[in-house]
């Protein structure tokens, strides 16, 4: 399921990348109200989206959506443990055979502080 997920994904991706490559930008017909062209205003009129707006608008949205499902998907793993839980495990471990070692140090005679 999770590598449908990221296939998806993938090719949201792509498809909004390459979309926003495509389209005409809002900034390109300023140079045009200033002298070199007709344009009904400085910012241009949006007036209804066409189809590639639309079409970008629902890869970002399918974007977001295989974004969310991803890191739900990864953060609730069965059977994975959290890489914290995992160190803490070692560090406890570790720290049960502390005093031992410990223990063997301060018996070696360069320990022993004559009184």
């Amino acid at each position: 399921m999770e590598k449908i997920v990221l296939v998806i994904h993938v090719l949201a991706a792509i498809g909004v990348i390459g979309l926003v490559l495509l389209q005409h930008g809002k900034g390109a017909d300023m140079g045009a109200s200033f002298g070199s062209g007709a344009s009904g205003s400085l910012f241009g009129v949006s007036g209804s989206s066409n189809f590639m707006s639309r079409a970008t608008a629902g890869f970002v949205a399918i974007f977001f959506a295989t974004s969310l499902t991803l890191a739900y998907m990864a953060s609730n793993k069965a059977g994975d443990a959290s890489v914290v839980k995992t160190h803490a495990a070692k560090v406890v471990g570790a720290e049960a055979a502390a005093p031992v070692a410990d223990a063997k140090k301060a018996e070696t005679p360069s320990e022993v502080v004559p009184k």
